[in-house]
């Protein structure tokens, strides 16, 4: 899942820089939301893990 987010980060970044607006938002709402995504998995699996020992 973060792999995913970076890469849409790069690609957004990729897409700024070449003059491509709509892409370049459109990628990095994408890789946002990816991110934190990736953090409440991470949270949720972290409080499972202590309960869980």
């Amino acid at each position: 899942m973060l792999g995913w987010a970076i890469t849409f980060l790069v690609v957004a970044l990729i897409a700024a820089v070449l003059g491509f607006g709509g892409i370049a938002g459109a990628s990095a709402g994408i890789a946002q939301i990816l991110f934190f995504v990736f953090v409440v998995l991470f949270v949720l699996s972290l409080i499972y893990r202590a309960i869980r020992s």
